[in-house]
């Protein structure tokens, strides 16, 4: 459990300082902080219990999605003010330098397997932030 907050609280520091470096408006780097923890929390935890990294990355976009039109509609802010600082921790950038890697080194086997994945995992982000969307869309057409 005290690993689990310890991700959570990593995750929270490299998404503000991130959210920093994008020129994120002062106010909204906490919500973005806090979309980034509860991704990369959820990542974190799912795979501890034995989830793919595919899907444990998926259930980690939905998280980062949902709170980030939450905190855009709280806040009346873009969703892309908290999405893009948050989506950080499930973005699959060690699996884009396995690919490199394995490529140099003439193992085409590795750099498949991880290309792959690599395309999963980038796939899976896109489904989850779109799951969420439309939900919200079709909850906001359902009020009007």
């Amino acid at each position: 459990m005290i690993e689990l907050l310890l991700v959570a609280a990593g995750c929270f520091v490299a998404i503000a300082g991130f959210a920093i470096l994008l020129e994120t408006p002062r106010k909204y780097i906490f919500q973005a902080g806090i979309a980034g923890a509860g991704g990369g929390g959820v990542y974190f935890f799912s795979v501890q219990h034995g989830l793919d990294v595919v899907l444990a990355s998926f259930l980690s976009a939905l998280v980062i999605a949902l709170l980030a039109h939450t905190f855009a509609r709280i806040f009346k802010a873009p969703v892309t003010v908290f999405l893009i600082a948050g989506i950080l921790p499930t973005v699959p950038g060690a699996g884009m330098y396995r690919t490199v890697y394995y490529i140099l080194l003439n193992n085409r086997a590795n750099a498949s397997y991880y290309l792959i994945q690599t395309l999963e995992i980038a796939g899976v982000i896109a489904l989850a932030i779109f799951i969420v969307d439309a939900l919200f869309r079709i909850r906001r057409n359902q009020t009007r």
